[in-house]
């Protein structure tokens, strides 16, 4: 770089600031903008971030640069591993060449020695959320393997806990909390998809921090393969996060002039965690392919039915679903041939003759005319030994030895990196899709990849695999225009950002208990925008978990998402289905306020009480759910704030849970709800409201009008 070149640069967009030391290079600053500064201003802070030589240590004290390696001292996790001939090599990158941009920057990189060009690219977006992603190429004459390839993001020094999530099948993204100590917290997947136990968020803040308050940053990796996130706090006066892919050794190889791109890796900040979330949620909704049209309300057939297709059964579901306002109408496993039961048919996508001799038009074309779209079940990337297509082509299914890996739900996986395997799901998905009216796809993944490689004796096949599958996605996608994919797998283990930019929602969990989901969605939401998941009614009594649960707490839980239904709805008489048909009604009425507007979750005192809400983009309105999980230590209970309102605004507050409000077991009437109850966004926020006495797992629904 020339004398006169800048020592820094300073990127500036939705109330975020970035400042990167180009002597370094490093982040020196990602998090509340910083204002105008000028030329000097960024020169001084440059200074201002150095360290002094200490004792003990090298004479030039390492720093956390923008891609930190071990042979430049750097005593963390270094941000790119790689060599050549079977050993890893010692790499030191420095700058060569910047490209600012109005809110980003391009930095190239480059180690001679080692004949490696690394690209930098950084972005701030209109919402304030920070983007990374790291390119390498190989400018050596033999091949090079990169084992590690993940961008870093500085912490402040006061962000001393973290917060990230974990779970399980049927409770995925409870959250956790700890000190954020000297080391390194680390949370890899090694499921071949994030899994049900990945943390969606890794987080790191200000000791306390809530929802509503607390200086708070956290990334999160957009890939749907294997991955690590990473915490770390060096008596450096360092901390930072990083992330990117997991990969096995030998499974990237460039070979000369051949390149490769991290996962885009998301950073975002706030104060308070709907702040961070409030980023995620405005700039994936900022996407051309964001869906733009009110999500249909869904009726899907698993908990209905399960395998026993039968048309007549079927065809009365669908009438009864149009009847209450069911916009899409889906078809659950169990359609192709061979498919009785889990055991069996997975991967033969030809409609089953003997269950379906006509094909599936008659239910489509009755769906259809009954002014419902159409949607189908598919698991294109997993397949049952006991199958056609895995009898004839075993050679199709990953494995790493002469034996198939452990089953689970009695599959295995199709290596879709594969051209032939490819090729042929591509057709089949092809054909159905162009021989049924079908709008919409539920895309399954229904098991961890087992060691999951190339044949026996071969390497780990997850990169090319999860590159495979973005391929079919967006082939599909292109092939029939307007065609909506939902992620599901096993209920929600791969919820990412890289699976989400090619799909239109996630199904958040295979668990529909509303006292389960409270945590659950609330932890989804961090990234995922309300709208893009998947949340549906359930029968009163929960196939997942065995509990007895009213509608209204059912229908106040899934208002905040994609709404839905799971449940034969042929079960029940006029009264209930008039019931669940007005939360149908409520939920058309409140979706343009979810995808829109701002997610709001109350940082209450009792455990038993949650409080959350959506409030408009323009304050003009807002709804909010009071529930309750559990008998409150208070009764009645102290009041809770709605925050989030116009402060200088009036709002008319009313109760409209449908089927109304439940009296019991209080022993006289709420008075503001019976009452022309009008308080100012201030009022609201401040002092709040009384909510009702409520047995447990009960909840109501508020709205609020300017």
């Amino acid at each position: 770089m020339s004398h006169s070149a800048p020592t820094a640069l300073h990127l500036r967009n939705g109330g975020t600031s970035v400042v990167v030391d180009l002597t370094a290079p490093a982040l020196i600053h990602w998090g509340p903008d910083l204002g105008d500064l000028s030329p000097e201003d960024l020169s001084s802070m440059v200074v201002a971030a150095q360290p002094q030589r200490v004792s003990g240590g090298i004479d030039q004290t390492p720093r956390l640069t923008l891609v930190p390696t071990a042979a430049a001292g750097w005593p963390g996790t270094p941000g790119f591993e790689g060599g050549r001939g079977g050993v890893v090599q010692g790499t030191v990158f420095s700058l060569a060449s910047a490209e600012p941009r109005s809110t980003g920057a391009t930095l190239h990189l480059v180690d001679e020695q080692r004949a490696i060009r690394l690209r930098v690219e950084l972005d701030v977006d209109a919402a304030g959320l920070v983007t990374q992603r790291l390119t390498v190429v190989n400018d050596g004459v033999d091949d090079l393997v990169i084992q590690t390839l993940q961008p870093t993001f500085p912490l402040p020094w006061d962000a001393t806990e973290i917060l990230d999530t974990t779970g399980r099948h049927l409770r995925e993204r409870s959250s956790q909390r700890h000190a954020f100590t000297f080391g390194t917290h680390v949370r890899e997947s090694r499921r071949g998809r994030p899994g049900a136990d990945a943390t969606l968020l890794l987080a790191a803040g200000r000791p306390g921090l809530g929802f509503e308050n607390g200086r708070v940053h956290g990334i999160h990796v957009a890939w749907s393969g294997n991955q690590r996130v990473l915490a770390e706090r060096l008596p450096l006066g360092e901390a930072l996060l990083a992330g990117g892919e997991l990969a096995a050794w030998g499974e990237i190889v460039l070979g000369p002039g051949g390149e490769v791109s991290s996962p885009t890796v998301y950073g975002s900040w706030g104060e308070g965690l709907d702040q961070l979330a409030a980023r995620f949620h405005d700039a994936w909704r900022a996407r051309p392919q964001h869906p733009a049209r009110p999500r249909p309300i869904t009726l899907n057939t698993w908990e209905a039915v399960y395998f026993d297709h039968r048309l007549p059964k079927l065809l009365e579901l669908a009438d009864v679903a149009a009847g209450i306002g069911v916009e899409r109408f889906v078809l659950d496993d169990g359609w192709f041939r061979h498919r009785r039961d889990d055991t069996a048919g997975l991967g033969d996508w030809y409609v089953d003759e003997g269950v379906w001799p006509d094909g599936l038009s008659p239910l489509a074309d009755h769906v259809v005319g009954l002014g419902m779209e159409f949607g189908l079940w598919f698991e294109p990337e997993m397949v049952n030994p006991d199958s056609d297509v895995a009898r004839a082509h075993p050679e199709w299914i990953l494995r790493g030895r002469d034996e198939l890996p452990p089953s689970a739900r009695q599959q295995q996986v199709l290596n879709l990196a594969n051209a032939d395997a490819y090729a042929y799901i591509l057709e089949r998905m092809t054909e159905v899709l162009r021989t049924y009216p079908i709008a919409y796809v539920k895309w399954d993944h229904n098991r961890d990849l087992v060691d999951a490689a190339t044949g026996p004796g071969g390497g780990s096949a997850v990169h090319a695999h999860t590159l495979a599958v973005y391929r079919l996605i967006d082939e599909l996608k292109a092939a029939f225009p307007g065609l909506e994919i939902e992620s599901c797998a096993s209920g929600g283990a791969r919820v990412d950002l890289g699976i989400l930019d090619r799909t239109d929602r996630i199904w958040t969990s295979d668990c529909l208990d509303p006292v389960e989901r409270l945590e659950t969605q609330r932890y989804t939401a961090l990234v995922v925008p309300p709208e893009m998941m998947g949340m549906h009614l359930t029968t009163p009594h929960v196939h997942s978990t065995g509990r007895t649960v009213s509608l209204a707490f059912s229908g106040a839980v899934a208002l905040f998402g994609h709404f839905g239904i799971e449940w034969d709805l042929t079960t029940l008489d006029d009264r209930d289905r008039a019931l669940v048909g007005e939360w149908v009604t409520l939920a058309r009425r409140v979706r343009p306020l979810l995808a829109t507007g701002r997610l709001v979750n109350v940082d209450t005192t009792d455990p038993g009480l949650d409080v959350r809400g959506v409030v408009a983009a323009d304050r003009d309105r807002a709804f909010f759910t009071i529930a309750q999980t559990q008998t409150l230590i208070a009764s009645p209970a102290g009041r809770v704030r709605l925050p989030g309102l116009d402060p200088d605004r009036s709002y008319r507050v009313r109760l409209v849970t449908p089927g109304g409000v439940v009296q019991e077991p209080a022993q006289s009437p709420l008075p503001w709800a019976h009452h022309d109850t009008v308080l100012t966004g201030r009022q609201l926020a401040e002092a709040g409201i009384r909510p009702p006495v409520q047995n447990p797992q009960q909840a109501v629904v508020v709205e609020l009008t300017a």
